[in-house]
């Protein structure tokens, strides 16, 4: 399926250059690779991000764009691309009237569509933001609140999708969290309307065995939860929709900073009224390192924005549609931990790098439990948002590496991908795709997770520029396609 020659991207910086959408679902076997492939590397790697199809009905924001899974299947020595756009049901609307229906992010709510998603119930569910390995398949998952997808994570064809209502819950937001020791799958979403969270767990099996309202005091705008070994830690953070004007159906995001940022601790399959909270500085995260418990505390590592307000020097400098796009889209986060002692309610918290990083990523065998390594992105200087490099962090020693990638290459989420046979936390592999715009090709590169700095072991040849997107996993081994 190709997307319609007629999209129209000029003017818009995410509709442009290393962020165009391609036309093409490809399948491409056999790379040609340049330098040595490890022969204990065996998996697929998954990304997501925005690819639409159709011109956008007005403002086109980043997170608007359709879902598309790109894949990548190591096996037996080959590495094999493919690329498919997540068939969600907007984009099967979409595709039969030929034309986008849906208005985006920054748009004004469209009331008259009978069916919509998101926390307000006017979007489209785009399932274009995370995408994680679940009870054998792939979950892609929407920015806000929506439906979450199965997808085959060889072949990349859409199965359907987790019906949630059906099992007596809601809609699932952008980020769960799957333990691989239990396999259980964690969730959680929000809404204008009360319930304004709610929170759940999936088994291994794919079946809702928890789910309970969270009681906040209005509606917030939470982006990610984290996981430990016995609790899940919920965010009520001060950067929500301005109230009185959400009662005017327009949804203007404001700061809070005489606000505190709220974590709360619940037991992983407790009711509602069993959580804990704890106040700490006003802040916002996106996303989450790791957490784990010791003794009575809860420990949790995340990426905290130091401006989570729109830059004003940003707005200053560019004018029209696509000023306050650009001044949003300001990711100054660090590396910061905050601690929860869950028998005297008292929260510490600190700053372990002040090095600008996002997009966090860890051995996946760990998540829920202690940590020492993890795999962040840093950002090219660029009026937009894109990754011109990989850093790797060492939590006890506080060591940083970094790999910058040559000027005009820009990177994806790098997922850790184990060794085989591997047992130390970071024996294996860091792995990224990373696309050459202006050549109109892109790169699977692979890296030696504990020697970012040494480059690319080896980079695989893919026939096509992949677009700067968000979240990926890697998933070890190869399932049956």
């Amino acid at each position: 399926m190709q997307r319609t020659a007629d999209l129209e991207t000029r003017g818009n910086p995410y509709l442009e250059g290393p962020h165009a959408p391609v036309d093409r679902e490809i399948d491409a076997f056999d790379l040609e690779v340049i330098g040595d492939l490890p022969e204990d590397l065996e998996g697929l790697y998954l990304r997501n991000g925005p690819n639409p199809k159709f011109s956008p009905k007005g403002v086109h924001h980043w997170f608007d764009g359709d879902g598309m899974l790109h894949g990548i299947e190591v096996s037996n020595g080959r590495v094999n691309y493919r690329n498919r756009w997540v068939r969600t049901r907007g984009f099967l609307a979409e595709n039969d009237a030929g034309q986008t229906l849906w208005p985006g992010l920054i748009d004004r709510p469209d009331r008259s569509l009978e069916q919509a998603w998101g926390a307000d119930r006017f979007l489209k569910d785009c399932a274009n933001t995370d995408v994680v390995f679940h009870n054998g398949k792939a979950v892609a998952t929407f920015y806000q609140c929506g439906e979450p997808y199965l997808l085959d994570p060889v072949t990349l064809e859409t199965l359907g999708r987790i019906d949630l209502p059906a099992s007596g819950a809601r809609f699932m937001s952008a980020h769960n969290m799957v333990d691989e020791h239990s396999g259980e799958m964690m969730f959680f979403d929000y809404a204008t309307a009360e319930p304004y969270m709610t929170y759940g767990v999936i088994d291994a099996a794919g079946s809702l065995t928890h789910f309970t309202p969270i009681e906040l005091p209005g509606p917030r705008l939470p982006h990610s939860l984290a996981i430990t070994e016995n609790h899940t830690i919920l965010m009520d953070l001060p950067l929500f929709w301005d109230p009185e004007l959400l009662r005017q159906d327009a949804h203007k995001v404001t700061f809070h900073p005489d606000m505190p940022s709220r974590f709360g601790v619940i037991p992983r399959h407790g009711s509602g009224d069993a959580i804990r909270w704890f106040e700490a500085e006003p802040t916002y995260i996106y996303h989450v390192i790791n957490a784990w418990e010791d003794g009575p505390w809860v420990i949790m590592d995340g990426c905290r924005l130091g401006h989570p307000e729109p830059s004003r020097e940003v707005r200053r400098q560019y004018a029209g549609p696509y000023a306050n796009l650009l001044a949003w889209m300001r990711l100054d986060a660090t590396y910061h931990r905050w601690r929860f002692n869950l028998e005297t309610g008292e929260c510490r918290e600190e700053a372990l790098s002040d090095l600008i990083s996002e997009f966090p990523m860890i051995n996946a065998r760990f998540l829920g439990r202690r940590s020492r390594y993890s795999y962040h992105v840093s950002f090219a200087p660029e009026d937009t948002v894109l990754f011109d490099g990989l850093v790797r962090y060492d939590s006890e020693t506080g060591r940083i590496q970094q790999h910058k990638y040559p000027r005009g290459h820009y990177g994806s989420e790098a997922p850790f991908a184990p060794r085989s046979g591997a047992t130390e936390e970071d024996d294996g592999y860091v792995v990224s795709f990373v696309s050459v715009p202006h050549e109109n090709r892109a790169e699977f590169q692979v890296f030696d997770a504990r020697y970012l700095t040494r480059g690319p072991l080896c980079r695989a040849q893919i026939p096509q520029h992949i677009p700067s997107g968000f979240h990926a996993c890697w998933v070890p081994g190869t399932p049956a396609g």
